[in-house]
């Protein structure tokens, strides 16, 4: 790091071979200095891929008249999510629509559970407010607040919700808008950072289902020390996970089990039917645990025979 051509960077876009990576400054934290780079094959890290997100060591390319330069290392990462990959996330906003497309609940908590694998902070956003009343917005709220997540409700029509979430994305690391297609994550990017200006679409009439407008996984600065990934909508791919771990995912189970004064009469308590158990089970996402717990575990052990 002491040559004047060996840089700490971020890597804020990734395309066919080439990496746009912005300077970090180890007192003024991220910069406007973006070099073009591509990477040693030498590099043995996940399989020799570098994603949006990963802090990296390059030198730069001499005898070039623009930045151009060479990855030569990668910094350790925190998480990774696999798809669409993207590395280092502090902050999830898992995003849906209230209206257009319907708001799926059960697609929801697929989310939320996706999410929580990370071990990041996840908070909720609900958008396209405007299509729905304040008594069945106040519904929703309060049922996601059970579940236990803070909610933020956004309207098209009204500013103020798109302010405050951009001041509250400023005060986190790296935050990732994941949701499926169509509910509205490049409408709040071009509210918050009015220059990108990138493209949107309405919901598909015919099936009923968002349409990606999104390509690319890219990361875009929102101050020196903060900044947020656009990703193309996607669905979930399937939880992999050991079932003794799924409580975990779940704010009902582990708040109420964190502040518990006593615990279950068995260490390795999946909170079923286990005698000793202290879990109160009377919350709204009880039966999609325990469906997911015996799925997992009817899973775990077909693995073990096989």
């Amino acid at each position: 790091m002491n040559s004047i051509n060996k840089h700490l960077g971020l890597v804020t876009k990734k395309f066919n071979e080439f990496f746009y990576v912005d300077v970090i400054d180890d007192k003024k934290g991220l910069t406007s200095n973006r070099f073009l780079c591509k990477t040693r094959k030498t590099i043995k890290y996940k399989n020799n891929f570098i994603f949006v997100g990963d802090r990296v060591l390059f030198s730069q390319t001499k005898n070039t008249e623009k930045n151009q330069g060479v990855i030569e290392q990668l910094i350790k990462r925190k998480n990774l999510l696999d798809r669409p990959s993207v590395a280092n996330i502090s902050d999830v906003y898992v995003t849906f629509a209230v209206k257009e497309p319907e708001l799926d609940f059960s697609q929801l908590s697929k989310f939320l559970i996706n999410a929580e694998n990370l071990q990041v902070k996840i908070s909720l956003i609900l958008t396209k407010c405007d299509l729905i009343s304040k008594k069945e917005q106040d519904l929703f709220l309060n049922k996601l607040e059970k579940w236990g997540y803070i909610t933020h409700a956004l309207k098209i029509s009204e500013s103020n919700g798109y302010n405050k979430l951009l001041q509250e994305f400023k005060t986190k690391e790296c935050s990732l808008l994941m949701g499926p297609s169509g509910v509205g994550k490049t409408t709040i990017l071009n509210k918050i950072i009015p220059t990108l200006e990138n493209k949107t679409a309405s919901v598909s009439k015919k099936i009923k289902r968002g349409k990606n407008t999104t390509r690319n996984v890219e990361l875009f600065s929102l101050s020196t020390n903060s900044y947020i990934v656009d990703t193309p909508g996607f669905n979930q791919k399937e939880l992999e996970i050991h079932y003794l771990m799924i409580q975990n995912l779940f704010p009902e189970i582990y708040n109420q089990l964190r502040d518990a004064e006593i615990k279950c009469k068995f260490r390795n308590c999946l909170h079923i039917s286990e005698p000793g158990c202290i879990l109160n089970k009377d919350f709204e996402r009880y039966q999609f645990y325990r469906l997911l717990v015996e799925q997992t575990k009817n899973s775990f052990h077909q693995s073990q025979e096989d």
